[in-house]
């Protein structure tokens, strides 16, 4: 017999089409429990927003901290499933997905699995390669196909950090915690899509900044891998080029070369440093290859 799955959507109920989409998406696949999570909304106007949807489901206000990792954890502590399983609400469920990952969990206390990106008409299909993640590889990449909506994990065993600077890197952190414990079981198929939003993306570079810087505090190990370390260090280096803060620009990409010679993201902060290239430009370019920076 399957263990039970709750799931947990949180919304900030600004999306109801794509709100709906994913929920109806999720309970084609008859999990035990669903709760949507209403942050920074009134938990009416969502019910509202989902029709005859709301018959299958429970909407909650966010009674934690204000902000993402607050709402998943509101939802898990709704939940009495065996296994908690995450969506974003504008992400998809695809048919088999769930099916597919308890079948690969066994054992294991966490779960992930491929994904299709979403931009705009592009769909790019992102995979492993492995059936499994493992430490050394979520240190050595951000290993995007770890994402969010892919998260099945066994309920009590995990908890989102709700320190995370205006909730970034949350889900990182929470799968890198896990990593720790044991490898990650993953359905390396493309079983949830991803939707990108571009303008949601570049408008918070200051929260991705500390949202990195955290993640170098709390985990100190991603300071030990070069080339994992240079590709943050890069990311810093574009965030703040993004900014107009040039000089923590280039201080940030001559730690990246020093760490990775050949780190990408460091020539690319400098042109954006420098006026070349708009960060904007240089994210709409990566999003249509299904990369971010």
């Amino acid at each position: 017999m399957n263990p039970s799955v709750g799931v947990v959507i949180p919304t900030c109920g600004d999306r109801p089409g794509p709100l709906r989409a994913a929920l109806a998406a999720v309970l084609a696949q008859e999990p035990a429990a669903v709760v949507v999570v209403a942050d920074d909304c009134d938990p009416i106007d969502v019910a509202g927003q989902l029709g005859d949807l709301t018959r299958q489901v429970r909407v909650l206000p966010n009674r934690l901290t204000p902000g993402l990792p607050g709402a998943r954890n509101t939802g898990i502590a709704a939940l009495g499933t065996d296994l908690v399983a995450f969506c974003d609400d504008d992400d998809l469920w695809l048919p088999g997905k769930l099916a597919a990952q308890l079948e690969a969990l066994g054992d294991a206390e966490f779960a992930s699995c491929a994904i299709e990106v979403a931009y705009g008409s592009r769909r790019i299909t992102r995979t492993a390669g492995k059936p499994e993640i493992t430490l050394t590889d979520l240190v050595r990449s951000r290993m995007v196909m770890v994402h969010s909506s892919t998260f099945l994990f066994r309920r009590g065993a995990y908890w989102v950090d709700e320190s995370a600077p205006g909730g970034q890197n949350e889900d990182w952190d929470l799968a890198l915690r896990a990593a720790k414990r044991r490898p990650i079981a993953h359905v390396d198929r493309p079983l949830v899509r991803v939707g990108w939003d571009g303008q949601r993306a570049v408008a918070r570079w200051g929260e991705r900044i500390a949202g990195l810087e955290w993640m170098l505090a709390r985990h100190p190990e991603l300071a030990a891998d070069q080339r994992g370390v240079a590709r943050i260090y890069g990311q810093l280096a574009f965030h703040h080029a993004a900014l107009g803060r040039r000089r923590e620009a280039a201080r940030w990409a001559v730690r990246a070369m020093a760490a990775r010679r050949s780190e990408p993201r460091a020539p690319i902060a400098l042109a954006v440093a420098a006026g070349l290239v708009p960060a904007r430009t240089v994210l709409s370019l990566l999003h249509t290859r299904g990369h971010g920076i």
